[in-house]
């Protein structure tokens, strides 16, 4: 179907002839000693892309499909050809005063195709408040996407646009999607996706855009700014900008919308630090450090389950022998990056089946389970960053049901990471109680 090829680049064989309306472009282009990845933008010296009889190929996209001068890309420029279903908006909640300054600051920016950030606290509701945004550009015929580095986040944005969009065509992509592709209004996507797209979108959102594996990585923010049309607009979604948002910002490239409230109106959970010597070693011989047992012990009599994060996959056994002597009745699993159950797992806590889920730093974002509390064992440790534990801390207090919720880290000793850490919480709770008092937003 000639729709596969709107604003796409769908790899073909050199000989092969193109269907009727579709433009055959170059995949890669040699030049004398490198070769250029037209996927991914990345530069490759001939001898590491070298295959034989002089052909070559890029290393660096190769997980979506194997790129070289033995191919050539299909393309038809997006023609936007939608067909408008009204109501568009579906989604009937309610903003706050200061969630809708901010929404009615996002709208125009994206009617406007304009180039900016929404920096919002965890629990803020960013989500929502790009709804109206999305309407305006939905109603005149526009194709969207929202990207994310997280699988996890992609399926939790997936459903609640499908119930606030109910009239509008939405694609779901990522890797481990098994329905094949197919052209949509508003494409759902994991940023490694956007490499398959050219020109496509008029405006795109990226969320949580200071994630693992889009952050500081050149090939994704290549393919974000390949996927948008030459005038389109991009909205990026964050509750911790790193260095190069900020100087966007600073440099008055990037139009910025900040909101330091969650939408119930409560303040981010203040972080309980305390300092456990030896932890990892009191796991291996079986037990949990008295402090953190009494603390999770605590949240499951109080009937709140809670996250358990640990610094690495190695950990996760260890504490999960010690959770298994200290919890003998609780129900719980391990989540990790590379478990073939984890979506399973992330889902089954969703579903209350489990009492809690001890984790590495992959449920560190886009996943909202209501009324939890959240640990951090080791969060000294040098995998997790500031941002990152930032984050982590905003899983919880994200229910008005529950706003205040707990958060706890042990350390062996106080590091700067933490401390940073702990400050922008503080900072966050500043501006925030201003907005409480209804001074202006900074």
């Amino acid at each position: 179907m000639l729709e596969n090829y709107y604003g796409r680049r769908v790899l073909a064989g050199r000989d092969e002839l193109p269907p009727a309306g579709v433009q055959a472009l170059s995949a890669i282009t040699v030049e004398t000693r490198e070769i250029l990845c037209h996927r991914c933008g990345q530069r490759t010296p001939k001898a590491v892309a070298a295959l034989p009889r002089g052909e070559y190929y890029c290393p660096r996209c190769i997980s979506l499909g194997r790129v070289s001068t033995l191919c050539k890309f299909y393309h038809v420029p997006e023609p936007n050809q939608f067909t408008i279903s009204p109501p568009i908006l579906t989604w009937r909640g309610q903003l706050s005063s200061l969630q809708e300054a901010a929404a009615r600051q996002v709208s125009a920016g994206m009617l406007a195709h304009q180039r900016q950030l929404l920096w919002a606290v965890t629990g803020a509701g960013k989500t929502e408040m790009m709804f109206a945004g999305l309407a305006a550009c939905l109603a005149r015929g526009e194709r969207l996407a929202i990207a994310s580095p997280r699988i996890d986040v992609c399926l939790e944005l997936y459903p609640r646009l499908r119930a606030a969009f109910a009239s509008t065509e939405i694609a779901l992509l990522h890797g481990r999607q098994e329905r094949p592709y197919h052209y949509a209004q508003l494409t759902v996507c994991t940023t490694h996706q956007l490499l398959r797209f050219y020109r496509a979108f008029d405006n795109l959102v990226i969320d949580e855009v200071d994630a693992f594996p889009y952050a500081a990585n050149p090939v994704l923010f290549y393919a974000s700014q390949q996927a948008v049309k030459v005038n389109g607009g991009q909205l990026f979604l964050t509750a911790t900008p790193g260095e190069y948002l900020m100087g966007e910002a600073r440099r008055r490239h990037l139009r910025v919308t900040y909101l330091p409230l969650r939408y119930h109106g409560h303040l981010l959970p203040e972080v309980h630090c305390h300092i456990v010597r030896r932890w990892r070693q009191r796991v291996q011989e079986g037990a949990l450090p008295v402090a953190v047992q009494r603390r999770l012990r605590a949240s499951l009599q109080g009937g709140h389950r809670f996250l358990l994060f640990v610094p690495h996959v190695a950990d996760l056994a260890t504490v999960a022998r010690a959770c298994t002597r200290g919890f003998p009745t609780a129900a719980f699993a391990t989540v990790h990056a590379q478990d073939p159950q984890r979506l399973e797992k992330v889902q089954g806590m969703r579903d209350h089946r489990y009492h809690f889920l001890i984790t590495t730093s992959i449920l560190e974002r886009g996943v909202t389970f209501p009324e939890i509390d959240v640990f951090v064992l080791g969060a000294d440790d040098d995998i997790f960053s500031s941002a990152a534990l930032v984050q982590i801390a905003g899983r919880s207090g994200r229910s008005a049901s529950r706003p205040e919720g707990r958060v706890d880290f042990w350390v062996t000793a106080h590091c700067r990471r933490v401390n940073r850490a702990l400050r922008q919480i503080r900072l966050m709770n500043q501006k925030g109680r201003r907005c409480q008092h209804e001074l202006p937003i900074m």
